[in-house]
């Protein structure tokens, strides 16, 4: 089945099962089933199995899922078994957190370039060896280093050009922070991360 067959809303949901069942890895769990996991996430055990059976068959009734195995595949499908290099555009202080932040390596992401154009950043040194680069060379680096993925972290009116650049500089994902919907090409991914819409959501039920 193509990658575009299957629907976002499940695919959006499979990083999170990865994440549950990497953490019963981590707890030497060997057997679980999809009513563990379900009860554990919030979602049902049917929910689970029909997701699940958009890319194959990883279990048997009545035994349940092998944890390392279905881990490994999940990592296949999401195409994170192997390293994803990364560009981040905005060293202030949510692209210092987002630099700092050790949780993506072990998840297969890493931040291989942080650009910027404000000259008092520039040449500014960051944990783990990174220099901020002028934003000016941002596209011939991202084209020679083969980066496909790109963080926007950059303030809202700076965002569209930050991304169009990204776009012509070989991007095909891109993780946005700013509080604006960008536009991109039709084979270009965009994740929006806007803290306030979730706030707002949640303050509906308060």
């Amino acid at each position: 089945m193509s990658a575009y067959e299957i629907p976002d809303i499940v695919v959006g949901r499979l990083p999170v099962y990865l994440r549950a069942l990497a953490r019963m890895a981590q707890d030497g769990r060997e057997i679980t089933s999809s009513h563990e996991l379900g009860e554990r996430l919030g979602i049902s055990s049917a929910q689970i199995r029909k997701d699940l059976s958009h890319f194959g068959e990883f279990g048997k009734q009545g035994t349940g899922y092998q944890v390392k195995f279905l881990v490994g595949q999940l990592q296949r499908i999401l195409k994170v078994e192997t390293e994803w290099e990364m560009a981040l555009v905005g060293a202030g202080d949510l692209g210092h957190a987002l630099a700092h932040y050790n949780g993506l390596v072990n998840r297969g992401f890493r931040i291989v370039a942080v650009f910027d154009n404000d000259p008092a950043k520039i040449g500014a040194r960051l944990d783990g060896g990174l220099v901020v680069e002028d934003a000016a060379r941002m596209k011939d680096l991202i084209r020679r280093r083969g980066v496909k993925i790109g963080m926007v972290a950059v303030p809202a009116d700076q965002a569209q050009v930050v991304s169009d650049l990204l776009v012509e500089a070989g991007v095909r994902a891109i993780l946005n922070y700013a509080p604006i919907t960008i536009s991109v090409p039709d084979e270009v991914r965009v994740q929006y991360i806007d803290p306030v819409v979730h706030l707002q959501r949640m303050t509906f039920y308060l």
